[in-house]
């Protein structure tokens, strides 16, 4: 999957590895977590597979800026034509056999994972928020239409799940 995440971000601009880090960061970092120890072999691998071209910048940091290749922009498209597919979430699984924790377990792993959401939830506003300002200054807005609305559904999704948990904590009736 990390191969395909640069391919796409890629597909905008050159980038460094840290540019594709931060960006991706900021924009699906919420669905997709990726390491510096994961992106640069990642990279090497596309670099030895003809997908993305390298470039030395020999400025005083030795940068090297990626770039996809016509190849690596057809196996992207190619995947990214592939059918959707929900994918599997751990947590999920373990808070359906929770029964078979303690209280105090229990409720101490559900406040701390309702926290992280309302943190997510507090960055994603703070990017919707600078994407909102930057879009207002583009001519053709609906280049972006896809990429936006992924966030917007983030952002739904994670209040979703924030309402759930506190129905589950609070053992609501469904």
């Amino acid at each position: 999957m990390i191969d395909l995440v640069i391919l796409g971000m890629l597909m905008q601009e050159k980038m460094s590895g840290y540019d594709i880090k931060k960006i991706t960061e900021q924009t699906i970092g919420i669905f997709y977590k990726m390491s510096y120890g994961s992106l640069y072999p990642a990279l090497k691998r596309l670099v030895k597979d003809g997908y993305v071209f390298e470039e030395e910048t020999n400025d005083s940091k030795n940068k090297k800026l990626y770039a996809v290749t016509e190849k690596g922009q057809q196996h992207f498209i190619k995947w990214l034509a592939e059918p959707l597919k929900a994918s599997r979430r751990e947590y999920m699984v373990k808070i359906f056999f929770y029964d078979y924790l303690d209280e105090e377990t229990r409720l101490r792993n559900l406040k701390d994972y309702q926290y992280s959401i309302t943190r997510q939830m507090e960055q994603m506003d703070a990017v919707q928020a600078i994407v909102s300002q930057e879009l207002e200054q583009l001519e053709n807005k609906d280049q972006y239409y896809y990429r936006v609305s992924t966030m917007y559904y983030g952002l739904k999704f994670f209040q979703m799940e924030n309402e759930w948990l506190k129905q589950i904590m609070n053992k609501e009736e469904f």
